[in-house]
């Protein structure tokens, strides 16, 4: 069987290193991906000695930086003749308002933006695979908001909750307008919502926050292994059965409804002609 070559974002820690570790033992090429090199480096490294998987690079890459995510990908396109898995699974939590390097509130900078230029640079690479695949993570979060993104982030009424819940309800509007505009490709793109997984996700907050982020979830009686939250994520990726099923919305490897407003074609539309706006891209799903 040729190899497969799968590129996970945010892959030094949590989810994205226990999708790293699966799929480098099922003998993927991987590309991996973060802001931390040392991380970086030592996850790539032990891939290689644990699985003796030599084919594994780590490439630094702020992922709410549009200059970083083009440099990237101008970079894998001189290196590598193809790609058959993305999972966008970078993401961040800030409990102040912040602004990435382009202006952008950094939430939705991290968790929407950077994967939908990432995701758009590289389709013609994806369309080189015999059967494509895209995995965006996102989160019950989505559920409670609306789809009206144009006061998201205001720094007058800021709430890290609904910024946070917004970028993931924009991950789930991006994965079905994207779906359909890739119908007659051998591409796939699907949403997962890993569970409450035990990662750093909020950390950079504060210890205190984060420590009650966990118990949120331990009260709930539904906190889960990264190694856990990751298993529905290397099902899209790897499994036979996920084969060219698209636009679709899993938890614990079964399909589920995402909420009312993620399935309203016009939000979508509209926030994905803004995206195109504010990273000053052209779309690639239109040759």
């Amino acid at each position: 069987m040729e190899k497969k070559t799968c590129l996970i974002t945010g892959a030094t820690s949590g989810i994205g290193k226990a999708a790293a570790l699966a799929l480098g033992r099922k003998g993927y090429s991987l590309i991996l991906t973060g802001r931390n090199s040392v991380r970086g480096s030592k996850i790539s490294d032990t891939i290689k000695r644990r699985f003796q998987n030599p084919d594994v690079q780590f490439f630094p890459a702020d992922i709410s930086s549009f200059k970083n995510v083009l440099s990237l990908t101008e970079k894998l396109k001189s290196q590598y003749s193809c790609i058959d898995v993305l999972i966008n699974n970078a993401g961040a939590r800030f409990d102040d308002y912040k602004k990435s390097l382009d202006g952008i509130e950094l939430t939705f900078a991290t968790n929407y933006l950077g994967p939908f230029v990432l995701t758009n640079q590289l389709l013609s690479l994806l369309e080189k695979s015999s059967s494509g695949r895209i995995v965006n993570v996102s989160s019950s979060a989505h559920g409670s908001q609306s789809n009206d993104f144009s006061q998201a982030a205001h720094p007058a009424h800021y709430n890290r909750k609904i910024a946070y819940g917004k970028s993931k309800l924009a991950n789930i509007l991006f994965t079905y307008e994207l779906s359909e505009k890739l119908k007659d490709k051998r591409i796939s793109v699907n949403a997962v919502d890993p569970g409450g997984v035990l990662t750093s996700l909020g950390r950079n907050n504060g210890i205190i926050p984060w420590i009650k982020h966990i118990l949120y979830y331990v009260s709930r009686r539904s906190l889960i292994s990264p190694g856990k939250g990751a298993e529905t994520i290397i099902y899209l990726a790897d499994s036979p059965e996920m084969e060219g099923i698209s636009g679709k919305y899993f938890y614990k490897k079964q399909e589920i409804k995402s909420s009312k407003e993620s399935y309203d074609k016009e939000a979508a539309v509209k926030l994905w002609d803004r995206s195109l706006s504010l990273c000053g891209i052209r779309d690639f799903t239109t040759k």
